[in-house]
């Protein structure tokens, strides 16, 4: 399948217009993602003439682990989109949860990445999206980013981040390749978006989304997460009762 790089270009930068295309634009299969854990089906997507490619992850597919409920990770995957919609740092793809050729599922707009990037290279520095991501992951409690989970893309700015299946327990589960920044103050952007999203969690329009993607006991642990962020105003440290860097790390 081949998706023209200015129509993804359009996409990337009009989030309603690729929110309406994955929700509503008629959904094929093209092929699978065999080095996914779960079920990854790459798509074609095309409404009103408009076409692009995406993931597709059907809840059928998902592997059942021991510390996360069945059939919630694809939710999870649109609820940690909401969350990076919110800070307006576009880390997570424009993503949505549709019915699907396999059922209901998370489908999300696929990032076309830079290929000369060496992803060990980019997890060591402080690439200043990166740092962002930290944030992000810290919000969300991503227990898996692992360096394969990063787009960089061409323009050698943006930095997107995908597979956010396992985020948003209750539990502490942060794990990350990005500790660079442990400890380290948090930038005074961060601290205004971390405002603004304790506000939106506590009584706004993102708290009532993630009460319709999570359970009430995940939503009131992300509010808690950030205003412990807040209250910190640093870069967490890693946990002493989890390993801090999932594996493998790419």
């Amino acid at each position: 399948m081949s998706v023209p790089e200015s129509e993804l270009e359009d996409l990337r930068y009009d989030e309603e217009a690729a929110l309406r295309l994955l929700r509503d634009g008629r959904l094929e299969v093209a092929g699978r993602l065999v080095e996914a854990t779960n079920m990854t089906l790459y798509c074609g997507v095309t409404l009103a003439g408009r076409s692009a490619a995406c993931v597709y992850k059907p809840v059928r597919g998902e592997r059942p682990l021991w510390d996360f409920p069945d059939g919630t990770l694809a939710a999870r995957e649109v609820a940690a989109y909401e969350v990076s919609r919110a800070t307006g740092w576009q880390i997570v793809p424009p993503t949505v949860y549709r019915e699907g050729p396999f059922g209901p599922g998370m489908c999300q707009l696929w990032i076309d990445t830079d290929q000369e990037i060496d992803l060990m290279s980019l997890i060591r520095s402080r690439h200043p999206a990166l740092r962002k991501m930290a944030v992000f992951d810290a919000i969300v409690n991503n227990a898996d980013r692992k360096g394969g989970h990063l787009l960089p893309l061409p323009d050698g700015a943006t930095i997107y981040g995908v597979d956010h299946g396992v985020c948003f327990s209750a539990d502490d589960k942060l794990r990350t390749v990005l500790w660079q920044w442990r400890g380290k103050p948090l930038p005074r952007e961060a601290v205004g978006v971390l405002a603004k999203l304790e506000r939106e969690l506590e009584s706004g329009a993102l708290g009532r989304r993630l009460r319709e993607l999570l359970s009430l006991a995940e939503v009131e642990a992300t509010w808690t997460r950030v205003r412990r962020l807040l209250d910190t105003g640093v870069h967490p440290y890693p946990s002493e009762d989890w390993p801090a860097v999932p594996w493998p790390p790419i």
